[in-house]
This record gives structure tokens, sequence and C-alpha cells, in this order.
């Protein structure tokens, strides 16, 4: 909105021509979204903490330190992570690109799903929370509504192709079964974040890795020259992925300060699953599906421990894991939890940089 504001003043003041610049108004974005997670956490915390008399309900099967730990921590964080990039986003972003819509359509959506499941979860004293079904249910149309938008503003030079990485011009033409493969990835990629987030700050940088790494990703997509350059597919309007992106990462550095160990504040499924939508979404726009996989293999390592964990049990009767996801594993094997934390970061920066060498490996 004041992008649009700003810019209408242009002719007066030759100065404001510096927000029609799109590295300008991401740096801004990623400011605004940083400073009002920032300054309203204290208040959401506080808020959070006088509604929820016991804080997140604990797993009885989880880890026993946890207990100790984690008992009565306020959950639903990730509404301060939506008002921090819902302020960078509908500040700084060109509101007339449709795909940032369909981000925030995804973004939003799915935050209201992991808010109905975080409230259910705390009125009913309970880890189990809205049924599964609904909520994929939930997450199946909304998805589709934003393909739509995507397809639709795409046109079929784009809408229905998938790109591949390592390989130059190489696209598959998918038609109409784009469709369920583009909400399998979003809808994917929302679960798998959610399944992440399970230690203080474990999901949240992580998924700040890989929104600066789509961030870039989007702005070589969207510009002729550079895409041209790097022989990748050319989207249109792409670029201005990188001020709604910049935007989850200032917000996400806003919460990671109240989120840090120990956690003043869980994010909850309101922001783990509506965080995974938004990056599914961005991939889905940008044509870099595959490289989702990729950065985000840290998210995708996660939710395999768990189908192999069920799978092996129902099979078998025995289990690979001492417990699933992955990370709880390795707190059942003595390691600290900070040392996973940091150890997963580590893992999520590496995966970040091999994702982005796909860019130039044609």
């Amino acid at each position: 909105m004041l992008y649009h504001f700003l810019t209408s003043f242009t002719d007066q003041f030759s100065v404001l021509n510096v927000f029609n610049y799109l590295t300008f108004r991401t740096g801004i974005s990623l400011f605004t979204a940083f400073i009002v997670s920032f300054l309203f956490g204290p208040r959401v915390i506080n808020m959070l903490k006088s509604k929820q008399r016991k804080g997140q309900p604990i797993r009885d099967d989880g880890p026993e330190s946890h207990i100790l730990t984690k008992q009565g921590t306020p959950t639903m964080g990730g509404f301060l992570i939506l008002l921090g990039l819902s302020a960078g986003t509908l500040l700084w972003a060109d509101l007339t690109n449709m795909y940032v819509w369909a981000c925030l359509l995804v973004t939003t959506g799915f935050g209201f799903i992991g808010f109905l499941d975080d409230y259910a979860k705390i009125t009913q004293s309970s880890s189990a929370g809205v049924s599964g079904k609904v909520k994929l249910l939930l997450e199946l149309i909304i998805a589709l509504g934003a393909i739509m938008i995507i397809m639709n503003t795409a046109g079929p030079e784009t809408g229905d192709k998938l790109a591949l990485p390592f390989f130059k011009d190489v696209m598959i033409d998918f038609g109409w079964f784009m469709i369920p493969f583009a909400i399998f990835v979003m809808v994917g990629a929302s679960n798998s974040v959610n399944l992440t987030d399970g230690l203080d700050g474990l999901a949240i940088m992580p998924v700040i890795i890989a929104s600066g790494t789509f961030a870039i990703i989007a702005y070589v997509v969207g510009n002729v020259v550079y895409s041209d350059y790097l022989n990748i597919i050319y989207v249109e309007g792409t670029g201005e992925l990188a001020v709604f992106l910049a935007a989850i990462i200032g917000a996400g550095l806003g919460f990671l300060w109240f989120n840090a160990p120990p956690a003043m504040i869980f994010m909850g499924d309101t922001g783990s699953l509506s965080l995974g939508g938004a990056l599914g979404a961005v991939s889905v726009i940008t044509k870099h599906e595959i490289v989702l996989a990729i950065v985000g293999g840290l998210f995708v390592l996660e939710t395999v421990s768990v189908i192999v964990q069920v799978m092996s049990f129902k099979l078998t009767g025995k289990r690979v894991f001492r417990m699933a996801p992955i990370h709880h594993h390795y707190e059942k094997k003595g390691w600290a939890e900070p040392t996973i934390v940091i150890r997963f970061w580590i893992i999520a920066v590496l995966l970040a940089l091999i994702g982005l060498a796909t860019l130039k490996l044609r």
C-alpha cells in the first residue's frame, strides 16, 4: 500500500523513485516485518499467556525433559510471524501482482487452519487437535484456489509446466496434472515444516534460510537478463515474491528472538503450516518445485523419518528410530537440544547452497 502511495508522487519528488527498485523494497520489507514482529512480540506473548493458562499441551510419549522445560510455554506464536510478514508484504509489495495474493492466500489460509488446530489443543488440553482429515481437506481447498490463480496468471506457456534442475531448457508438460502436483507440493511442504517444529528454534531458522534462497531464485526467474544468462525459465512477475519472502525472513528473525532456547513462545501449527505452505506456493510459481525438495531437504528428512517409522512398526512391529521425527531420536540418544538445533541449521545452510548451485549447473 505504501509502495503504491509513495510512487504516485515520483513526478513531484524524484527521491521517491527509490521505491521503484525491487531490491530496495525487498530490504525495507524485511526490516518492516522484523520491527513489527519484534515490537509486538512481548504484547502477543503476554496476551497468549493470559489466555493459555497451561500453555501448549506436551506429548505424553515425547522426551521426558520436555515435561519439565516446556510445560506452560504458550503456543500460536505463528500469529506474530503472520503479523510481521503481512505488514511487510502489504506495505511494500506490488499488490497488482496476483502471485503475491496467491502466496498470501496460502499463507494466511494455512495459518488459519493451524490456528484452529492450536485452539483445539489448548481448549481440549490435548496434543491431538483438529482431525487430520479435516485439516487435510481444508488445505486441499485452499491450495486448489491458489493454484488456479497461479496457472491463470502464468498462462499456458509456463502455468502447467515442470522445470527440471541441472538441465537447460527442459520443461515437462504436465497439463491438468499440474493441479494435483502443485497441491501436493504446497500441502506436503506445509506439513513437513509442521513435523520439524519440535524444538526451540529448530523450524524457524531453516524456513528463514529457505526463504532467503528462494528470494534469490524468485528474483532471477523474474528477470529476463539473469534468467537468460543462467538458462533457467523466465516467469514474468515472480521477482515481486522477493518482497514477500523478505517479509518472512524479517518476521522469522523477530520471532526467533523470543523462540531461541529457552523459548518464550512456540510457533505452533499457526506458524508451521503457514510458512511451509508459503514456501510450497513460491516454488510452484517460480517453477522450482524440485529445488524446494533440495533446499528444504531437512524438512523432507523429518517427514521421511516419520513415514519410515510408521511403516516399519506396522510391517515388522519394530521401530527404526528411538522416536520420530528424527530430531527426537537424537534427543533420546542424549544429544542436548541446542546441539541438535544448531547442527540441523548447518545442514539447512549446506542444502540451501546446493539448491542455489542448481541455478548455474545447467
